[in-house]
């Protein structure tokens, strides 16, 4: 049984964790930059508190895809709140403001006491989609450089002398 459950509020260049224990208490609330270092650190911070953790989100795709796939790589628990669920949910929470914390307190709530939502798990298709581009992203020889995906747009004369190797002319 687990003894703690991580809610995370999805944001486009953030996310805010909540982490609850079993009575409710608040054990910790972070924002974190969605890139993978600070993802993985959180996740250290999270399982420092406890091992045996649930982690649960609002969004299954799009910007929460890195979360996603760092917590499946680590064999971590993890649970789907509609966005819609949460913001019902959030009705009955009083006094905590409108806010991205609120939310992922929310999440997390909804996560220790509902038995009745969606598991994504590492053999789902899109997990394992999540699994092979992130695995190619950490390549180098596969990550173009922005310089290069920019060079055609823009002329390459000036991009020469900005930065540090001559764009391609096509």
């Amino acid at each position: 049984m687990p003894q703690i459950w991580a809610g995370v509020d999805i944001g486009k260049t953030h996310h805010h964790c909540v982490v609850l224990d079993a009575e409710g208490k608040r054990l910790l609330s972070r924002r974190v930059l969605n890139d993978e270092p600070a993802l993985l650190a959180l996740l250290a911070d999270v399982l420092a508190i406890d091992e045996d953790a649930v982690w649960a989100v609002d969004v299954a795709d799009g910007v929460a895809a890195l979360l996603i796939s760092v917590l499946l790589n680590h064999s971590q628990q993890l649970l789907y709140i509609p966005g819609l669920a949460v913001n019902r949910a959030s009705a009955g929470y009083r006094g905590m403001g409108k806010a991205d914390a609120k939310d992922a307190t929310v999440i997390a709530d909804q996560a220790r006491m509902r038995r009745d939502l969606t598991v994504l798990r590492p053999d789902d298709e899109d997990a394992v989609e999540l699994r092979v581009l992130t695995s190619l992203a950490g390549r180098p020889e596969r990550r173009p450089r922005p310089t290069d995906q920019v060079s055609p747009v823009l002329h390459p004369v000036p991009m020469a002398d900005t930065f540090d190797h001559a764009p391609p002319f096509r």
